[in-house]
């Protein structure tokens, strides 16, 4: 029993803890690891973000192309939601597009070219007849932006501007609202109006963004 104590006794005094200079080499290792970890991180993170904006994106976008054909088989003629007809803009100015007239087919187009180019310019796809890019589009969302976008689900988008509600939106997705994963992201969209009648009709053209950064979270959807 005396033997079993002292050799118990010898190797507890026989054991040793770290040095405070081994410590510190390896606090000050894993404060290196975590600095070098941290922007990689970062970025997976925002990468995350970025690939499901663009899915929910897609999402809206889909809903759009079915809610298409679902008027153009009730209706007559294919709208997009909250679109009064198919020849009315949603966003990008109060123009109309009616009329069958051959006049009243040429301000039509006119007015869709005009709204399209200032689509175009806030995706910073735009260039002046010199083919030199004249936007660098809108990237963040307090940017100055050309066309007026409206809210997907109703909210504010921009500048303190408050949209109407999700409208018929809202009823294709339960009510719920798909949220921007990022903090100053937000759903918008506009309809580029169609126009004519008769052979020179011409559709609809929905986009739909993030106002994060449209240039890189947009998608269209032209019937």
């Amino acid at each position: 029993m005396k033997q079993t104590l002292t050799r118990i006794i010898r190797n507890v005094k026989s054991i040793k803890g770290n040095s405070l200079a081994e410590f510190a080499t390896t606090t000050a290792l894993m404060a290196t690891l975590a600095a070098t970890a941290a922007p990689k991180l970062s970025e997976m993170s925002e990468g995350t973000k970025a690939e499901k904006s663009r899915n929910e994106i897609d999402k809206i976008i889909k809903q759009g192309g079915q809610f298409y054909q679902d008027t153009a088989d009730d209706e007559g003629r294919g709208r997009f939601p909250n679109q009064s007809k198919f020849n009315s803009p949603v966003g990008g100015g109060a123009y109309s597009n009616v009329g069958g007239s051959s006049l009243a087919l040429q301000t039509a187009q006119t007015n869709s070219a005009t709204h399209t180019d200032n689509i175009m310019k806030d995706l910073g796809l735009y260039s002046d007849d010199g083919g030199v890019t004249t936007t660098d589009g809108w990237q963040n969302y307090d940017d100055a932006h050309a066309n007026d976008w409206v809210s997907v689900f109703g909210g504010t988008v921009d500048g303190g501007e408050t949209h109407a509600d999700a409208g018929e939106w809202g009823g294709l997705f339960g009510d719920e609202e798909l949220g921007s994963t990022f903090q100053d992201g937000h759903y918008a969209y506009t309809v580029v109006a169609g126009g004519g009648t008769g052979d020179d009709v011409y559709p609809p053209v929905l986009y739909v963004v993030d106002i994060e950064n449209a240039v890189d979270f947009n998608n269209v959807l032209e019937p």
